[in-house]
């Protein structure tokens, strides 16, 4: 009896155990069984990824890919980040610094709508292609929790403590232990939590010899001289109204805390049966568009809806609307205490920014002050019912485009982002203008003034240290931080951009593998070995990779006549052209390097320019025989941010070496000629 008694205790144990480890399963992704035996608010995995962006989805897929055990976190309820929020209108600055699987999501973005590779997107979509890289990692998000602590032994990071967003309950929290973490939110929470130096706001054009950081009056997105700042005109002691500031203008390059302005990258839809109308908003105060119903009086011309927004179409009849000129979808001012503010002041924020924007769109389809052709321009757009349906049509990703930045092992600066320092840890490229929106909004010689907007570019892709993805060693040895990255305020205008993130955080969490592996800290990873496993398997997948050859790779390019360089709107650092007038026939010729025999598909980058050729000459050499091809200027579609194009020469069997190679010719061309970049697909049809 007593035999069957303690076998019956065993049973319901071990049936307790195994509904315990359902629980898990089905709210988390799996952890090793030797966490699951613990407790089921405890989980134990290789790599934590704090943060479901387009950054964390990636770094948790490549972790996965390499072999580790993962948790990927999310605080609130979204997955994708601002890639799935809204910013469909990519901010590319140059393709060539886009590799790896960040380039793989574009061209699986792109097989959607039917392309080789598509930066143009809606957010469904977007959202799709993220969550296909999960499923197929076997990753399950745990949504709904947002970290409050974390405990380290010494310069490393144990575990961190999880609670519900939604009902935070002692009760209920987690613990999660890891051996590497990364924090791939736009806040930078675990980073902060973690006790990690870090920066808000501009640092002093002093403080790294910058010229562009700082307090920085220009004239870009600005508003015209002439509007008056005061509740009653021409009288100060009124008051201001509102969106202006008291500030005072500080010299040019002075550092402050203050945070360049938020918005919604907003999807809208002109499509009727998709369609839900713009209401007014709860909270809505027409005297917060008094400032703009002055702009729109002060210039009259202005009657469309492109005068006011960075109004960008997207697939399927949709937007993706941006801030433009003085008074936009920018809540300039609004945000200084967003990156150091706790969860419930943040929502605040994040509330009266959803408010304000909503209102605008409501201002300009109903407001009498407002143009008739603006107002029924407006009306004839309305929130799509096939986007955001668990959060009511509207994004529910504010646009953080800067919080935290972490000051790690390296910072970096202007000078990087102008080619003038050159860093040899390079694992990504950013190739973006250095940019900032306002920052505040004042009064200057009695007129309303926008300051902070800095739109600077010019220069080509330049390297990513890995050193700016780490803290200082002696500060934690464990985490990765490629969002909130170590860059100044300046410098971290010209990287902040979705696809760069993700290049990082796929970059992040091989070093997080490599670290494992070696059993050493992040800070002491092999950069070389890791730069070069980025080179050799980009996609994580062992397949064999694309081969690139670039009109500046004179090992396997050729050059034969005149042909001028060009510095900005190619594929890379150039492209070559002919003269508009050339008569003289030239050629240039890219020869890859196939390491592996087989079928490739052949693309050849076309920049537009100005007076291009209609037609121009290209010859395809695969082993002994040889294709001529025309490829037409019109055939060229040049969509997104981006000067340029891939186009399709078709699928060829290359042999093994260097027996093929792709022509371009100028003969009997009118008009110019370009050469930038060819590309060979291993087609794996």
């Amino acid at each position: 009896m007593r035999k069957k008694i303690i076998l019956t205790q065993v049973a319901c144990l071990v049936a307790l155990v195994l509904s315990g480890f359902q629980f898990k399963a089905d709210s988390r992704m799996e952890a090793p069984m030797e966490a699951r035996m613990e407790s089921p608010l405890e989980n134990q995995v290789d790599v934590c990824i704090y943060g479901a962006t387009s950054a964390g989805v990636i770094a948790a897929y490549t972790a996965k890919k390499m072999g580790k055990t993962v948790m990927l976190i999310e605080p609130g309820g979204h997955l994708g980040g601002m890639t799935s929020g809204g910013l469909g209108y990519t901010d590319i600055g140059n393709k060539y610094a886009i590799t790896g699987l960040s380039r793989d999501f574009y061209r699986r973005i792109g097989k959607h709508y039917g392309k080789f590779e598509q930066w143009t997107f809606e957010p469904h979509i977007a959202k799709k292609y993220l969550q296909q890289y999960l499923d197929e990692a076997g990753i399950k998000v745990t949504y709904q929790n947002r970290v409050i602590s974390a405990n380290k032994a010494g310069a490393e990071i144990k575990s961190i403590v999880l609670e519900n967003s939604l009902k935070p309950d002692p009760k209920t929290n987690q613990t999660v232990s890891a051996k590497v973490f990364m924090d791939c939110t736009y806040e930078g929470d675990l980073m902060a939590k973690s006790g990690v130096s870090y920066a808000v706001g501009r640092e002093a054009n002093s403080d790294y010899n910058e010229t562009i950081n700082g307090v920085q009056l220009m004239k870009g997105h600005q508003l015209p001289d002439g509007i008056d700042p005061y509740k009653i005109e021409g009288k100060p002691e009124s008051g201001l109204l509102w969106g202006v500031s008291a500030n005072k203008l500080e010299p040019n390059g002075t550092g402050d805390k203050k945070v360049q302005a938020y918005n919604y990258r907003i999807c809208l839809t002109s499509d009727p049966n998709n369609m839900v109308p713009i209401t007014k908003p709860a909270g809505y105060d027409p005297t917060h568009f008094e400032l703009l119903a002055r702009l729109i009086a002060k210039q009259p011309e202005r009657k469309t809806l492109n005068d006011y927004f960075i109004w960008s179409k997207m697939p399927n009849n949709k937007t993706d609307i941006n801030n433009r000129n003085g008074f936009s979808t920018d809540m300039i001012g609004m945000n200084y205490e967003y990156p150091d503010a706790d969860y419930n002041k943040r929502e605040q924020i994040i509330k009266a920014h959803e408010t304000y924007t909503k209102g605008l769109l409501y201002f300009f389809g109903h407001d009498p002050r407002v143009p008739a052709e603006l107002r029924e321009a407006m009306l004839k757009w309305g929130y799509p019912k096939d986007e955001y349906t668990d959060t009511g049509n509207w994004s529910p990703q504010l646009y953080v485009r800067e919080a935290r930045r972490m000051v790690g092992s390296y910072v970096m600066t202007q000078a990087n982002c102008e080619g003038k320092e050159v860093v040899k840890d390079g694992v990504g490229m950013a190739a973006y203008t250095m940019d900032s929106h306002n920052i505040q909004r004042i009064v200057i010689n009695g007129m309303a003034k926008n300051e902070g907007n800095v739109e600077i570019g010019g220069f080509g892709p330049y390297p990513i240290a890995y050193g700016s993805l780490v803290p200082k060693e002696k500060e934690c040895t464990n985490l990765l931080v490629p969002v909130c990255l170590s860059a100044t305020h300046i410098a971290y205008g010209s990287i902040r951009m979705e696809p760069v993130f993700m290049v990082l955080a796929q970059s992040s969490a091989i070093a997080a593998a490599m670290a494992i592996d070696s059993k050493t800290s992040i800070q002491k990873i092999d950069v070389a070995k890791l730069q070069t496993q980025l080179k050799a398997n980009p996609l994580v997948d062992g397949a064999t990779p694309e081969i690139l050859v670039d009109n500046e790779d004179t090992k396997h390019v050729s050059v034969k006549g005149s042909w001028a360089p060009v510095k900005k709107g190619g594929y890379g650092p150039s492209f070559l052209t002919t003269a508009e007038d050339d008569k003289n026939s030239g050629s240039v010729t890219f020869t890859p390097e196939i390491a592996k025999a087989g079928a490739y598909q052949i693309y050849v980058y076309f920049p537009k320019v100005a007076k291009m050729a209609s037609e121009m000459k290209l010859s395809v050499k695969y082993g002994s025989e040889v294709k001529d091809l025309t490829v037409r200027e019109k055939d060229i579609v040049v969509e997104g941010q981006t000067s340029g194009e891939w186009f399709s020469l078709g699928k060829f069997n290359l042999p093994k070496g260097n027996a093929s190679a792709v022509n371009i010719s100028s003969e009997g061309a009118s008009g110019a000629v370009v050469a930038d970049a060819v590309l060979f697909v291993p087609d794996s049809k």
